[in-house]
Order: C-alpha cells, then structure tokens, then sequence
C-alpha cells in the first residue's frame, strides 16, 4: 500500500511510537493521524491490512510504493510499536465537518475535454482498478488496449460510479477523498474529501448530485456534480442513536437515494427530486392538508424502520424492493419502499454476499441469484414468489458473480475458497447446472468477471501483483488475450453501468 507510513528518518534514540510518529510520520499523515499526502492511519483505515502484514510492510517496504524498507534502522520492538499506535483509536473522536470539507476541495483542471481525446468508442470503456500499487487504468473495450494509465487515491473501494451519460467517473477512496475524473479529457478535474473512513459514494440518475457513505464521521454527505458541498446528513436514528452509513445507492426510477446504516435498525430513501412529497416528523393531524409536523421530502432520509439492522443489499429491477442481510448472515429481508416495510423474510445458508446478486428471466420467472462468502453455494431465488429455486454447488466460498443479456451464463468466483479460487464456474442460466470450468493459471486466485457493452468479451481478473485480465470469448469460451495489471481488483464497462445491464451490479 502506498505510504503506510512516511517516515524519512526513524532513529533508536526515541523510545515513544508517538513521538516517532511526530517526528518522521506527521507531514505526511497528519499529526493527528488523518492523512494528508499519505493515507490516515487509523484502525477504521486499516480493517483490511493485519498488523503482521503492517509491520511487515514497515520493516520491508514493497516494490512500486514510495516509503523504504526501515528493518535495518529500527529495532523489531520500535517496528510493534509503530504497528500498535496506527492501530489504535484517536481519543478524542476526529472530527470532519463543514469546514474541513470544504478546505479539502482541490481543483486539478478547470474545464472538461470539448471531446474524447481518444478513437475508441467512449460507452465501451472499462474502468480498472489496480490495488497493487493503487493506480488505475482506462482500456478500449473494443481493441482490448490501454488507453490510460494514472495514480489513484489510496485503496479505492466500493466500486467507481459514472455520470448518467457516461462523460465522468467519480472515484471514492476508504480514506475519504471524492474524485471526479474526465473520460474524455483523460484527467482528474476536482477532488474533496468526504469523510475520514468512508464506504462508497452514488450518483444520481440526473446526474445533478453525489451522495457519498462515511463510517467516520457517521454521515451521509451531499455534494453537486462538481464536488461542492450541499449538505451533511447525521446518522442517527428515529431515538437519536448513531451509526455508520454501511453504502449508499442510486434507485435511479424512484429518484432517490437508499442508504443502509450498520448500527440501526432503520432503511433510510433519500429522494433528489425536489418536488418530493413533504415527510412527516412528528404527529400529523391530517396527510392530505399537512397538517402537523412535516420536513422537506428534498434531501432528507423518509426512514422505514426494520426488525433488524440490514448489512449487504440487492434492488430488484424496478428499485421497489430490497433485499437485505441480516447481522447474522442466514437470513434476508424483503423491504417493499413503497409501503416502506418488510414483506418477506429468507433463510438463506451461510453468508450471501447480495451486493454482487444479478437477475435474469427464466422461463415464466424471474430470478436473482447471488454467490456465498462462506459456503460453496450459489443461491437461485424466484423474486416473484421468494422462494428459492436452487442452491447450485461451487468448489467454495465467492465473492463475485455476473452475466450480460448475451450471455447464456452467470459466471461465479470461488476466490475465498482454499480450494477453487483459481477456478471460474459458470452456471447456464436455464438449467441451473454448471455447464463449464474455466482455470487457466492453476494456483492464481481468478475473480471478478465483467463483459463488454456488446457481450463479446468477458474480462476476469487474475488476482496477484504480478496479475492480468484474462479475455475471453464470451460465446467459445476460449481464451483470447492477456492483459498485465497490478492486482486488478475490478474492471466496470461504462456502458453496461449507465445503462443498468441486468449482468452487472449497480
């Protein structure tokens, strides 16, 4: 990772891990340890990296980031200590308001490309994120080359989200940083930084608006197109509890916004449409006159309150009902928005990962299905009935699955799995039985599948450092090209996204 820690001189002389830190580490990551060229360096920064793997990173360095290897100038002791204080909270709670939000805004370009700076067609690019040395990659969906290749922001997560017409991408970083970047000029035009430990981040279908999801501070932050701030919104309940925003999405036919809390048991539809109906607050003597307490409808939560807190979500097509997980990972809700309660409940095995669930009609159904991140299993549910149609066996645990409206086949990972996580299966869509296996480098952890706009291609992810997108013949299932990447964590097709393909997630 980039800049775990930014330390030109570490020397014995100091015994105290914060006085280091000041000393050698703080210009780069704050004196408060919330980042500045370098990443914030805290334990909800850091849930993904172990602290063997931290102090491995200190003592060693890795190749293609900046900070170097520091095992021969501390001690293994000042190397735990190191460890230990980027892993522990900062008392008191940071605070990331209106006013740091706004400091934040840079401004790299100031105006877009008048046109593509590119011959390719610009609704069949894809958008690569390489986590190996957090950078990312634009490539020509139809000559399956690069186009451009740049830094990013550290650890992006939750996937990039574009503009309704495809002309922006909007990245979102887990440290917090919202940058929006030019497709057809190839540039990064504005950024701002969101929060201090943030989820994702949505775009509206008018492309009027950005929401983007903090876990610190627990907010919900507004911004215009350009990343200016418009509001913050306060996680917290109807009682006043708060809690961290889990993701926030577009429901582009409902005009809104839908945000999953991870420590209230509230659904929260946030609507952009400024004509939205005025939302009850309090006691109401009469709905249809508005008589009594009420708040605007425009860019404030309409709540539906749930018998538990829902952790990973699934839209139906029409965006009139989610699926959500429980805490305890066997069970689902269905929340209808309109009538803004639960009116299903599924027993579901293991941990089902519906974040990466698709849809598709099979027969006189319609079904969604959706891979497991503890069971070898792929779940197949009627969204008519709810009612599941089949657990189809995979040779382990997975976390992506996808298709394309070309494609007989969803495609499913077993990456999490000890074994089969080199291993793409690939499930016919009608008989639900696993019609191809395809391993083409024995040992390499292969994920995350997605296809071009036309369904031609499909591009999987060879997981490692020294990785590559595998192309393959969507229909021959052959093997077509390899690309070399950095850890290619995920690849997303601009036209499959903005014009909501029923293979991919949203």
């Amino acid at each position: 990772m980039r800049l775990l820690l930014c330390i030109l001189f570490l020397v014995p002389a100091f015994s105290s891990a914060e006085g280091l830190f000041q000393k050698h580490c703080s210009s780069c990551h704050g004196a408060d340890r919330l980042g500045g060229m370098g990443p914030a360096l805290l334990p909800e920064n850091l849930s993904r990296l172990r602290k063997p793997e931290a102090a491995r990173m200190i003592r060693d360095s890795r190749p293609g980031v900046q900070m170097p290897p520091f095992g021969k100038l501390l001690s293994e002791k000042e190397i735990q200590e190191l460890t230990e204080l980027v892993y522990s909270p900062v008392v008191p709670a940071p605070r990331w308001g209106e006013a740091e939000i706004r400091a934040s805004r840079v401004a790299h370009a100031a105006t877009p490309a008048a046109r593509p700076a590119f011959a390719a067609d610009p609704l069949n690019l894809f958008v690569v994120v390489e986590a190996g040395d957090h950078h990312v990659t634009i490539l020509d969906g139809d000559r399956l080359e690069p186009i451009r290749r740049f830094a990013s922001r550290y650890a992006l997560h939750g996937g990039p989200k574009f503009s309704p017409d495809g002309r922006y991408v909007y990245f979102a970083s887990r440290d917090g940083w919202i940058s929006k970047y030019d497709l057809w000029g190839l540039q990064t035009l504005v950024e701002v930084r969101a929060g201090i430990n943030t989820r994702n981040a949505a775009v509206s279908s008018d492309g009027k608006y950005v929401m983007v999801a903090n876990y610190l501070p627990h907010t919900l932050t507004v911004f215009d197109s350009d990343l200016s701030l418009l509001k913050i919104i306060e996680a917290r309940d109807k009682d006043g509890k708060s809690s961290r925003v889990s993701a926030v999405y577009d429901a582009a036919p409902r005009k809104s916004f839908v945000a999953a809390l991870k420590d209230v048991a509230e659904l929260w539809e946030i609507s952009y449409d400024p004509q939205a109906e005025a939302i009850p607050a309090g006691l109401v003597h009469d709905f249809r006159l508005k008589e009594g307490a009420f708040v605007p409808g425009f860019l404030n939560p309409r709540r539906t309150q749930l018998v538990d807190v829902l952790d990973d979500f699934f839209f139906t097509p029409d965006y009139r009902q989610v699926v959500g997980t429980q805490r305890d990972g066997r069970h689902a809700q269905v929340v209808h928005l309109d009538v803004r309660r639960a009116i299903a409940a599924l027993e579901l095995p293991g941990l089902p990962h519906l974040g990466a669930g698709t849809t598709w009609q099979r027969g006189e159904s319609r079904v969604m299905a959706m891979p497991n991140l503890r069971d070898g299993v792929v779940t197949v549910v009627d969204i008519d009935t709810w009612k599941t149609v089949k657990q189809v066996a995979t040779l382990g645990p997975g976390f992506f699955l996808r298709s394309h409206e070309a494609s007989r086949y969803v495609w499913v990972d077993s990456m999490i799995g000890a074994q089969g996580r080199d291993t793409l299966q690939l499930i016919d869509k009608q008989s639900l039985e696993i019609a191809a296996r395809l391993t083409p480098e024995p040992g390499k952890t292969l994920a995350h599948v997605e296809f071009d706009r036309y369904g031609r291609y499909a591009l999987a992810s060879l997981w490692e450092n020294d990785g590559a997108l595998i192309v393959f013949d969507a229909a021959t299932l052959k093997e077509v090209k390899r690309i070399p990447m950095n850890k290619p964590v995920g690849k997303y097709n601009v036209g499959n996204k903005i014009l909501r393909s029923e293979g991919t997630s949203h």
